[in-house]
């Protein structure tokens, strides 16, 4: 219920303020576990993410977020779990596991942080896609949230990275480069449209 109302009220939200525009929504599977890889530039990203779909999105957030007053409680009610900074915990990696294992949907930014927009992505998420039997949708957002000025998302067509199941840690390589060279041909796609 809570998830449904932020949905909506995000939805208004990024309407009005960022005239935000939805594309490949039908991309996302109706069913079955999904991991959507998008870019990192912004706090709004994770609701920017979840908001067009029809399906609810669950998040690993930095452990000091759940420790802010009606924050943290917040953002656990919406599907959000914690996960310690510097690395991700036996705990987090069995829960993300298991809710798509589920057939949930989980949204990851490969790239980290912020602060790490454009660099090497991270393997956590191919990782997981592949544990799990998650498909792998590359998202990109387009624009800087900047007011009245167009911010787009864009849902790619989902990746079949099966080919590395049973992968060492340079196959892992391989399956987040291929899933970051995905989210940057469609980022820059639609940055020139």
């Amino acid at each position: 219920m809570l998830y449904s109302i932020g949905k909506f009220l995000f939805r208004v939200i990024f309407s009005v303020f960022f005239r935000y525009k939805a594309i490949g929504t039908s991309n996302v599977p109706a069913q079955g576990p999904v991991v959507l890889c998008c870019n990192h530039t912004s706090l709004l990203d994770p609701p920017l993410l979840g908001s067009p779909l029809k399906r609810k999105v669950y998040f690993m957030a930095k452990a000091e977020l759940f420790n802010v007053p009606i924050l943290g409680t917040l953002i656990s009610k919406v599907g959000a779990f914690p996960v310690k900074r510097g690395g991700v915990s036996k705990e987090s990696i069995r829960l993300a596991i298991q809710l798509l294992k589920d057939g949930n949907a989980m949204g990851i930014f490969p790239e980290g942080s912020r602060s790490n927009a454009g660099g090497m992505g991270k393997k956590g998420a191919a990782s997981l896609a592949i544990k799990s039997g998650a498909a792998v949708v590359p998202v990109a957002i387009v624009g800087n949230y900047s007011l009245f000025r167009r911010m787009t998302i864009i849902y790619g067509r989902p990746m079949d990275i099966r080919q590395f199941e049973g992968a060492s840690s340079d196959d892992l390589e391989q399956a987040t480069d291929l899933i970051m060279t995905e989210i940057r041909a469609i980022h820059a796609a639609h940055s020139k449209a």
